[in-house]
This record gives C-alpha cells, sequence and structure tokens, in this order.
C-alpha cells in the first residue's frame, strides 16, 4: 500500500468508483448546437498542452495528461489532488522550505 493507501481501507480495494476525464467545455448558442453536424469543429476552453481532470463521482482527484496504451486512449496521472484543491507532492517529497532572510549584520559587527 502506498502513502494514500492506508491499510485501514483495504477493505474498500473492490468497491467501484466511475472515474471521468473532461477535455474542456464551451458554451454556444442554441442555434449552433443545432446546426453542428458530421466534420463540425467545437473549440473547448482548454489548451492542447493544460493537464486534464480527473474526478471521482464528480470530485477532482488527481490532473493527467492522456496518452495512447495498446490503441486506446489512457491518461498519465501526473499529480494527484488533496482536499483543499491543490496539487499533493508526490510520495516521500516533501515541498521545498522557504528560505529564510539572510542576517542583517548588526553595528557591533562592524
Amino acid at each position: 500500500m502506498t502513502a494514500y493507501q492506508p491499510a485501514a481501507f483495504a477493505r474498500f480495494g473492490d468497491v467501484a468508483v466511475r472515474l471521468s476525464v473532461e477535455l474542456g467545455r464551451t458554451e454556444m448558442p442554441l442555434r449552433e448546437v443545432l446546426m453542428l453536424g458530421e466534420g463540425s469543429t467545437v473549440t473547448l476552453d482548454r489548451l492542447t498542452d493544460e493537464l486534464l481532470d480527473v474526478t471521482a463521482n464528480g470530485r477532482v482527484i488527481a490532473r493527467g495528461e492522456v496518452v495512447a496504451e495498446k490503441g486506446r486512449f489512457a491518461l498519465r496521472i501526473v499529480s494527484l489532488v488533496g482536499e483543499d484543491g491543490q496539487d499533493v507532492p508526490p510520495s516521500g517529497e516533501v515541498a521545498a522550505p522557504v528560505p529564510a532572510e539572510p542576517p542583517v549584520p548588526s553595528d557591533d559587527a562592524l
């Protein structure tokens, strides 16, 4: 088990959870939607190099990038998302400490 899978949760390992990945969103007038047809292009709000959100039951749990695996789309998880919606540092990695201010020399040191 990893740091994100404590032994206490092992009994829930077989519970199925629906994961979803959203490529992006857009808003358009209904008249334009009705005009969509084969070959139409709909521009989404995400850039091609942005990470995609992975959701479990509607809650973002990770971010990833699209890859191909055995002729199918797949998603490589790049970062996990914590309860606060912020990316969680990879296990074993500690957030970089904030550097301390350099000491100001006192008049006595001169």
